[in-house]
């Protein structure tokens, strides 16, 4: 993983998508220099060269403002930080200021054809690129609307006095108003995809909360049924026997040994329960694994039949199977998993494998390997895991289906 792009392998979607967004926007800010700011000294006179540093300089700075305000931007919708108003409205006074001084500059300067067509590129780029910044910072589509339509209407304000005539103010007007709604557009979307995108990944975690939950919950109603009527059962009689015996009647000690038989049953029913419980059924975690994967996201795919496997190489296995999907879902950015069983000359082996980790921490990884390598003595098994190629993590489980472990089948 240690490399010029393992920074970026350890990044989970969300967090390389904003990585992509934020660096989309500083993006622009170089390519609205490359656009009004290197063209700007290239081609005029002697005359027009300090006039043409002066905008490069001018247009550098509104760059570097515009990408600082759109990565402050982007933290507010993230709800990092709060909303950079006063930086808006300095982009918002800078943007202007180099406008002003762009159609300074075509009114003021040197009669040469380069310098006014210089002027009038920073004037429409600046203005439309100033639009697209300040368009991250607000809300509604309306505010954005709002924000355009003001970039536009500004131009035309700010072209009157280098007289134009009429149909090139508002030629400029519309320059301004397309350019800077595309750009506007372009950083609206761009939010909104990153916003779906965390969504997204918020919904997948909560899809795995939620059937660790139901597990839960399916336990605690196990539990319950078993427990409730025998208690209830317990209690009455319980009280009968203490009437029985205030009248110093014998027939309190028969309710007594029903008591005790009754408490003796329902211990035994708990540790069924919980046996069950504990005891992984290898075919039920194979189909609870397809579809807990399936349902946050992560295409999973299952192949092997659990059938004819003794009890116990199953529930050890079963565990397997639980842990690493378990891991799958909490740890890396899986976008693939595969589960496989089969049978060899001498056992079985159990191979879990999934895209997207992130280092140990993949299928199976942290403490929860000692915990399956313990579950896999237990049937002489063993167990591997590390990772595979580049993001992708295995889990190797293999039992051996002696005769022994026919033995201990037998046995139990």
């Amino acid at each position: 993983m240690r490399g010029p792009w393992g920074w970026w392998r350890r990044k989970s979607t969300p967090a390389k998508v904003e990585t992509y967004t934020r660096w989309s926007f500083h993006f622009f800010a170089v390519a609205e220099f490359m656009a009004a700011g290197l063209p700007s000294t290239g081609g005029l006179p002697a005359g027009g060269l300090p006039a043409g540093l002066g905008l490069q300089a001018l247009t550098l700075a509104h760059c570097t403002l515009g990408a600082v305000t759109a990565s402050r931007a982007l933290d507010w919708t993230r709800g990092r930080r709060p909303q950079p108003v006063r930086l808006l409205w300095t982009l918002a006074a800078v943007t202007a200021t180099v406008a002003v001084a762009a159609s300074a500059v075509a009114e003021g300067g040197p009669d040469h054809e380069g310098v006014h067509a210089v002027a009038g590129a920073v004037f429409g780029v600046v203005l439309a690129f100033g639009a697209g910044f300040t368009a991250l910072g607000v809300r509604s589509r309306r505010r954005v609307l709002a924000v355009v339509t003001g970039f536009a209407l500004g131009a035309g304000v700010m072209a009157l006095p280098v007289g134009l005539p009429g149909a090139a103010i508002l030629a400029t007007m519309a320059a301004v108003f397309f350019g800077g709604g595309f750009l506007a557009f372009t950083s609206v979307f761009s939010v909104w995809l990153l916003d779906t995108v965390f969504r997204l990944d918020e919904a997948r975690d909560t899809r795995a909360r939620l059937a660790v939950a139901e597990e839960r919950l399916r336990f605690g109603r196990d539990l319950h049924d078993v427990m409730g009527r025998n208690l209830a059962v317990i209690a009455l009689k319980s009280e009968l026997a203490v009437q029985l015996a205030r009248r110093g009647r014998p027939d309190a000690v028969e309710q007594m040994i029903e008591v005790q038989r009754i408490a003796r049953e329902s211990q035994r029913e708990v540790r069924d329960v919980v046996r069950g419980y504990r005891e992984a059924d290898l075919g039920i975690e194979l189909a609870g694994a397809q579809g807990v994967l399936t349902a946050a996201g992560i295409a999973c795919e299952v192949s092997g039949e659990p059938g004819g496997l003794p009890a116990e190489v199953q529930s050890a296995l079963g565990w397997v199977v639980r842990e690493t999907t378990t891991n799958v879902l909490r740890h890396g950015d899986a976008g693939r998993c595969s589960v496989a069983l089969r049978r060899t000359a001498e056992g079985v082996v159990l191979t879990v494998e999934n895209d997207g980790a992130e280092g140990p921490t993949g299928a199976g990884g942290g403490s929860g390997l000692a915990g399956l390598r313990e579950r896999l003595r237990g049937v002489d098994g063993t167990l591997e895991a590390g990772l595979v190629g580049t993001g992708t993590f295995r889990v190797v489980a293999e039992v051996p289906l002696s005769e022994r472990t026919a033995v201990r089948e037998v046995t139990s």
